[in-house]
């Protein structure tokens, strides 16, 4: 279903509506107070009105100045407890308010977890982000303003129409043509501008997304000379969002005038006829201004409900699509009673592995392959053969449509998956770091590491002499990716986590391949440490570097061409002497 879509149908609304507020469930205790207190204070404002009857009727009469005074104090301590429990209310909602919007970002967090790899493949970041920040608002909104809102106008309404018929039944009467006026008028201009809120929250994420588009690319745009044509797709995002929002707020200007002229008319009518019923004495000047009051106070809070629910079922369009990814269903599922390896030593197998992208052919074959623990076995083959595909079966980031592997003899489905990943690193061709210190950088491959830990694994990684440099050594702030970094410190930083992390799998995906030659000699030296004893798979970039693994998987049309030692596969003469051959041509 698609969340946008303005055909929703009301049980599907309601649906996501019961699920919005069951995050209020923990609070419900809570939440039953702030409604309780509203109540309360509904009940004191309600009495205000009928203090101002008594002064008319009773005290202006009779000049009673010391029954004024005292019913000057009632209304002053009144309006002081209606202003304390007021701030102890909206004190209360923001604890909710936040607590539970804390509880929906950790769902999606949670989820985000479960969806893995392939989600994010699928799915831009810029999304993800809008899920966080834009969506999650609405439920703020609802929680903060809807709810306590609906409850508080709707009691107030009711008790003010009650009091109404209780002055007078007649006069009360006009409310029932003056509401279904606007009743009859005011929801098609609700809609409207319910579609174009709608409307303005999808231009809105669609804005987001391009700003962090050009924030993110704002290297490559400046390098190309291309901050116009960037400027000029910016541009269109803003008009679509500036001109939607133009139309909200016209149409929002439209429904309030609507709103307020139908009670305004009711108001009319109320003057009109009330003043005949205070000539002929069936009305007193005290129960005129009193129901006035009333009227005017209903007749708002009632118009503000629909208004209310009509806002909220925008609430539920932007809700859906929290919704709807909450019910996204993960492609790797752990199994209910996994399996534990008490000492993991790192052989591997995949056993008749087959597997295709949706949408796509298959990238592997029947693929075939045992590895013994501690050996090192290179992945090569030209792009779009399977190499990268293979490390993240083995990660287990997708599963095979058909086929197992099996980590120790025992297949990854049946292993819990934080122990899968436990057991391997991971070095990219791009690490990514995060814009805090080195220290923390490093850290990251085990978060318990001691500071004698870190600075063992750098030092273990040629990384500790360039770490010293800078200038604030281990604790220097290397800004958003490592932008401060060479692209070889950044990998060396990589490998000082694995050391840390000490895996017994390591999965090299083109570790060296952005290298320059006198960068790639480094961190190659720091990877011939980390690789000694652990079962290695490395997608392979340039041949010369996995002269001295124990075996060369040649992958081509997402099968096994060929395999061997490098030695075993040069004599050959086949598909790897034509990948060395090139390699060397464009070396040379």
């Amino acid at each position: 279903m698609d969340p946008s879509s303005s055909t929703l149908k009301p049980s599907h609304l309601f649906k996501i509506y019961l699920w919005a507020i069951s995050f209020l469930k923990p609070y419900r205790k809570l939440f039953f107070l702030i409604v309780m207190i509203s109540i309360f204070v509904t009940g004191i404002e309600l009495l205000i009105p009928k203090f101002i009857q008594y002064f008319i009727d009773v005290i202006v009469p009779e000049r009673n100045s010391s029954l004024f005074f005292f019913l000057l104090s009632g209304m002053v301590v009144l309006v002081l407890v209606m202003i304390y429990f007021r701030t102890v209310e909206n004190n209360l909602q923001r604890h909710v308010q936040e607590r539970a919007a804390r509880d929906i970002h950790f769902s999606i967090f949670q989820h985000l977890r479960r969806l893995g790899f392939s989600y994010f493949e699928k799915h831009p970041v810029g999304e993800t982000l809008s899920l966080m920040n834009t969506e999650v608002t609405a439920f703020q909104d609802l929680y903060r303003r809807f709810l306590p809102f609906m409850i508080r106008e709707a009691v107030f309404s009711t008790i003010a129409v009650i009091l109404m018929f209780t002055v007078n039944v007649q006069l009360a009467l006009i409310i029932i043509p003056s509401f279904l006026l606007y009743y009859a008028i005011g929801p098609r201009f609700e809609k409207k501008a319910s579609e174009l809120s709608r409307d303005l929250s999808t231009n809105r994420i669609s804005l987001n997304q391009k700003i962090y588009e050009s924030l993110s690319a704002l290297i490559e745009v400046r390098s190309y000379s291309a901050e116009n044509w960037e400027m000029e797709r910016l541009n269109e995002k803003v008009d679509t969002y500036n001109k939607t929002m133009v139309k909200a707020y016209l149409y929002a200007y439209l429904r309030g005038t609507v709103r307020r002229l139908s009670y305004y008319g009711g108001a009319i009518a109320i003057l009109i006829y009330g003043s005949f019923l205070v000539q002929d004495g069936s009305l007193s000047v005290g129960e005129f201004s009193t129901f006035l009051l009333y009227y005017f106070a209903a007749m708002h809070r009632l118009t503000s409900v629909i208004t209310s629910l009509t806002e909220q079922r925008v609430l539920m369009y932007q809700i859906d699509k929290i919704y709807q990814f909450m019910k996204v269903k993960p492609d790797i599922v752990e199994a209910e009673q996994p399996r534990h390896i008490r000492h993991i030593k790192g052989q591997v197998s995949f056993q008749n592995v087959s597997f295709r992208y949706p949408g796509s052919g298959d990238v592997l074959k029947k693929f075939h392959l045992h590895v013994d623990a501690g050996k090192r076995v290179a992945i090569v083959g030209t792009s779009g053969n399977g190499k990268s595909t293979m490390l993240k079966l083995l990660g287990r980031f997708y599963d095979p449509n058909e086929g197992k592997i099996l980590l120790d003899g025992v297949p990854l489905t049946e292993l819990s998956i934080s122990q899968l990943r436990e057991a391997i690193g991971f070095v990219f061709q791009e690490t990514y770091l995060f814009g805090s210190s080195v220290r923390e950088n490093i850290k990251f491959g085990d978060p318990s590491a001691s500071d004698e830990q870190i600075e063992a694994a750098a030092k273990a990684a040629y990384a500790h002499d360039f770490i010293i440099e800078l200038e604030n050594g281990y604790d220097t702030l290397i800004g958003e990716r490592g932008i401060k970094l060479s692209g070889g410190q950044k990998q060396r930083i990589a490998i000082a986590r694995m050391f840390l992390k000490n895996p017994q799998i390591i999965l090299l995906d083109e570790a060296t391949a952005a290298l320059d030659n006198v960068s790639e000699l480094a961190v190659q030296k720091a990877l011939d440490d980390l690789l000694q004893g652990r079962t290695t798979f490395t997608v392979a970039h340039r041949l010369s570097t996995i002269q001295d693994y124990d075996q060369i998987i040649v992958l081509h049309n997402g099968t096994v061409a060929e395999q061997g030692t490098y030695e075993e596969l040069m004599h050959q003469k086949g598909l790897f002497f034509e990948l060395a051959e090139g390699e060397q041509k464009r070396i040379g």
